[in-house]
């Protein structure tokens, strides 16, 4: 009774320690990456209509997929402190001489590690991707930009037996300049359709304006004008969207629409593949992030100052980020599964954080 009572204040206790060490590490670290992304912003001053407050504008809504990016590593860093500080003074060697297990520490890391986990997931699905969208379309109409231009002829999509180019896509995602060829199920070409303009009209079908239509009937061809035509299409502005948003920024419902899409045109999915389970798998990173700063702790060593600690910390969370980059390219350089490709960095940490605490157990 006397130890579950110690270890309700002590787990009240930690948590004040590492969600207030945490918070303190995410504000720096957010507030650096501000300050470098509005200086990479200072180049594009000047170009149409950018100006100082669209930058800034710009650099405040990427920050929700910062915090998304940096979540595990400020909780590496808040955990290791947090556990550091009770470390020098003797709090973690009184209560595992009282009976607090690693097997106990770590529940305790984990409850207060859910908090974490549910922050990160709903920044990553709900908060970053809009913020991320908005902030594309305020500097795309800014410097009065297109979306993509993926060829000098534009941006060509396969819609089922129809091959569309499209040469604008704007800000919001409306679009300039559609030309559609459609086939019949034996790949002869059945007409060409051309439009100046096309606005999405929900929930299933855009309207074009100003068509011109190439209809072809066994030798002949005959043209049909018309002000306006209904295209019904499997692309929506959700689709259309991810040309204005990075995979890993994107929401866990639009990385599947877009999957589902690109596998019904029988088009590669590798990318968005990992994406989507890196969607799933990052959230619990923290969890191993936070396992991984026990075995410092332990190793309680007075002289050891806890700045070098915390620089250890640093260089591990730059480390795990690094690694999530890498191995996402390179599960698709070289065709891995996307669930390989996605949980390999954490599979790799959370491995280390085991071996780790088991050599400072041991000794």
């Amino acid at each position: 009774m006397a130890l579950n009572l110690t270890l309700k204040i002590y787990e009240r206790y930690l948590a004040k320690e590492i969600y207030a060490a945490t918070a303190l590490v995410l504000a720096a670290f957010l507030a650096l990456f501000a300050f470098f992304d509005l200086i990479h912003e200072f180049q594009d001053l000047g170009k149409g209509g950018y100006q100082l407050q669209h930058a800034l504008g710009y650099v405040t809504l990427t920050i929700p997929g910062r915090v998304y990016e940096l979540m595990p590593i400020a909780v590496l860093i808040g955990t290791l402190y947090g556990l550091t500080l009770l470390a020098r003074h003797s709090e973690i060697t009184v209560l595992r001489a009282s009976g607090l297990s690693s097997r106990k520490l770590l529940i305790s890391l984990g409850k207060l590690g859910s908090v974490f986990v549910l922050l990160t997931f709903v920044f990553g699905e709900f908060i970053a991707p809009p913020a991320e969208k908005a902030a594309q379309q305020l500097r795309l109409k800014a410097m009065s930009s297109l979306v993509a231009q993926e060829f000098r002829s534009g941006l060509w999509v396969k819609d089922e037996l129809s091959f569309v180019n499209v040469r604008d896509v704007l800000p919001d995602t409306s679009l300039r300049q559609v030309r559609i060829y459609e086939f019949d199920q034996k790949y002869q070409l059945q007409s060409i359709s051309e439009a100046d303009s096309g606005l999405f009209l929900p929930p299933d079908h855009w309207k074009l304006t100003n068509v011109v239509q190439t209809i072809f009937e066994g030798d002949r061809a005959r043209v049909a004008r018309l002000p306006e035509m209904e295209w019904h299409s499997a692309l929506n502005p959700d689709i259309l969207s991810v040309l204005m948003v990075v995979p890993e920024r994107m929401s866990l419902v639009n990385l599947y629409l877009y999957i589902r899409h690109l596998a019904d045109n029988q088009q590669k999915t590798q990318r968005y593949e990992i994406a989507l389970w890196s969607k799933l798998v990052y959230p619990l990173a923290v969890l191993v992030m936070m396992m991984l700063a026990v075995p410092f702790a332990y190793a309680h060593d007075r002289m050891t100052a806890v700045s070098i600690k915390v620089f250890a910390g640093v260089m591990l969370g730059i480390t795990f980020h690094m690694l999530n980059g890498l191995f996402s390219h390179i599960g698709v350089i070289n065709s891995w599964r996307p669930v390989l490709a996605a949980i390999t960095p954490s599979a790799m940490f959370l491995l280390a954080a085991a071996g780790m605490l088991w050599w400072v157990e041991r000794r």
